[in-house]
This record gives structure tokens, C-alpha cells and sequence, in this order.
């Protein structure tokens, strides 16, 4: 995460249905309660949620379905009002905003990958990634130009002139991907956008995920309700359950300090070696550390092979090469096999 200011920054979002929603904008956070949703029969898809996501960095929404996680990206890109709250992209606030405002927002700042892949049928690949230039009126010679470039980003090269039923689920997706960059925008928004493909493309998928982030440096909000997706892309997670985030923090945080029952509960399965980095476990370096240190950043599930195979303690160094603590093989045996670290 190079910078750590913050480009989307919500503020007591809720997101009521029902009737008389208007009203409740003048009540206190006290009087909206419980009692009162159930009586005005609203239904709260989000309650209260605040939060930042910092210029550069992952930041997942999980939870399950029902949790509101999809409802509060549509309160993010505008495709839905806010009932009470602020909403802000940057400087702007997307409660209230103007409409043409707005889809200038949406048009230039903001992009969005959704689970259906929403592909025209009749354009080909080379078409469909260009089309939202067109929706700008750009040029067709620039703005095929600029389709070139992102079908090659995405390893679409030579199927430009295909059509899209004429590619595999996770070609589609490429070219989705694609078709929503074209504007270059600072923040894209993806709601679940691998969970109908397969798991081994499924896989790869994420894999291509991350090295476009490693080249393109966006701000990033994924939906998902896979854990173990989340903790493989995610800088930070957030949990929701019942229209409220329970708790933010890394995906080492969320399992070994979770804020509540819930939180432990759908963490629980999760192994604790493929979340768990070396700097978490590194105890105090002893005289018996020996060899080539491994990066404090390093999944425990990668460098484990290493550290069993060693007799002694293997040192841990942070970024900048200082070495900062020590992991033996007995940490690596409790942390896979018990409840944690000895």
C-alpha cells in the first residue's frame, strides 16, 4: 500500500427498504434501533457501517449471502442511494450527489467486474473491451488502439476477432476485465467476479488478478464470501453479518484476534500456515540460527518445507533485510498440527 490516504471513506452508511425511509434521517443513532426497523417494518441491508480503504491497496468485503456486502458496493459506485450517511469518493460526496456528477464518477474515477460477465454477444472481443470508449466517444482508431493494449495486459492475444461464445468461462472474464480498464479508472469495484468459474480456472483467475494489480497499482474493493480467496488477495478483509462490518484487519488479524464469536466461527476451518507470516511468529533470534534468513512476509505454508527439514532455528528478516526473530521447527509442527505457536 504506497500511499495511506484514503479515497473511499464512509461515514454511518445505512441502507434501509421499505416504507418511510426518508423519515428516519432525523433520528438519533439511539433511536434507530431494533424496536423501531421492526415497527416501520424496514429492513436494514446496511446499519451504521464506517470505513476507509486506502489509495493502492486490496480491501475485501466478505460475508454471507444476505450479509449486505453487495448492497454496500452499490452504495460505493452509486448504483444505489444511501438512506443515511456520507458516502465519499475522494472529494465527493455520493449521497445527495448530482446525477451528471455521478456519471462522471462512474464514467472516469470508477469501474466495475460483476459475476456475469455482461458481455454483447454481437461484438467481438476486441469490441466489447473497447466499448465503454465508445460510450465516452472516443474515436474508433484510439479507442480499438487502447483495446489492443489490454487484450494483450490479459493474455487475449489472437483471440481479438473472436465473439464471446466462442471462448472458455475464464476467457470471458479476461475480457471483462479488460473492458474495465479501458478508462483507466483509480478504483475498481469487483463483486465476486470469479465465483462461476471452476475451481482451477478459478485459481488462475486470481492469479492473473494479482499480477494485474502488481502492474497496475488500483485502489481494489472485491466482494467474495470465499475465505480462502479473500486471504490469498486481500490486504485488508472486511467481515459483515447482518448489514454491519464486525471487523477490518488483515487476514493474519482476523484469525488470530477475531472481535467476536462469529468472526471466529467463519474463520474457524481456515489453516492457520496458509494465513500465518513469519514475522507473526519469529521469537527472539539464539545463537543456533543459522542460514539464509526468510522474509518476514513469507506465508508460513511456503517456507515450511525449509524450517522442517532444518535441525536449527531459521532466521526472519524484514523489508529491509535486518533480521528481527527466528522460527524452529516445533513453532512450524503446533502452528499446522495444535491451536498456535510454542
Amino acid at each position: 500500500m504506497p500511499d495511506t490516504s484514503s479515497i473511499i471513506r464512509c461515514r454511518n452508511v445505512w441502507k434501509l427498504y421499505g416504507p418511510g425511509t426518508d423519515a428516519t434521517r432525523d433520528l438519533s443513532a439511539a433511536e434507530l434501533n431494533d424496536t423501531y426497523l421492526q415497527t416501520h417494518r424496514l429492513v436494514p441491508a446496511v446499519r451504521d457501517v464506517t470505513l476507509d480503504i486506502q489509495k493502492g491497496e486490496i480491501f475485501v468485503i466478505m460475508g454471507l449471502s444476505g450479509s449486505g456486502k453487495s448492497t454496500l458496493v452499490r452504495c460505493m459506485t452509486g448504483l444505489v442511494d444511501t438512506t443515511r450517511g456520507d458516502m465519499l469518493i475522494g472529494d465527493d460526496n455520493l449521497t445527495g450527489i448530482d446525477a451528471r456528477r455521478l456519471i462522471d464518477i462512474r464514467r472516469r474515477r470508477i469501474s466495475m467486474v460483476f459475476q456475469d460477465f455482461a458481455l454483447l454477444p454481437h461484438l467481438t472481443v476486441l469490441d466489447n473491451i473497447a466499448f465503454p470508449l465508445r460510450v465516452q466517444g472516443k474515436g474508433r482508431d484510439a479507442r480499438l488502439a487502447r483495446a489492443r493494449e489490454l487484450a494483450t495486459l490479459v493474455g487475449l492475444d489472437g483471440r481479438e476477432d473472436r465473439f464471446p461464445h466462442e471462448l472458455s468461462g475464464g476467457q470471458q472474464q479476461r475480457v471483462g476485465i479488460a473492458r474495465s480498464l479501458t478508462t483507466d479508472p483509480e478504483i475498481w469495484f469487483l463483486d465476486e467476479p470469479f465465483s462461476a468459474l471452476d475451481p482451477l480456472i478459478r485459481h488462475e483467475m486470481q492469479d492473473e488478478f494479482l499480477r494485474l494489480q502488481g502492474t497496475l497499482h488500483k485502489t481494489i474493493v472485491f466482494i467474495t464470501h470465499d475465505f480462502e480467496e479473500a486471504i490469498r488477495i486481500a490486504d485488508r478483509i472486511a467481515i459483515m453479518h447482518n448489514g454491519r462490518v464486525v471487523q477490518i484487519d488483515t487476514p493474519e488479524g482476523l484469525i488470530l484476534n477475531p472481535a467476536d464469536a462469529y468472526v471466529a466461527e467463519f474463520t474457524r476451518k481456515i489453516p492457520r500456515h496458509r494465513v500465518m507470516r513469519a514475522g507473526s511468529l519469529a521469537q527472539p533470534v539464539t545463537p543456533l540460527a543459522e542460514g539464509t534468513p526468510v522474509s518476514a512476509t513469507a506465508l508460513l505454508a511456503d517456507i515450511a518445507p525449509r524450517i522442517l527439514s532444518s535441525d536449527r532455528p531459521v532466521p526472519v528478516a524484514d523489508d529491509q533485510g535486518t533480521i528481527i526473530g527466528a522460527i524452529d521447527r516445533q513453532q512450524v509442527i503446533a502452528t499446522i498440527f495444535g491451536t498456535g505457536a510454542v
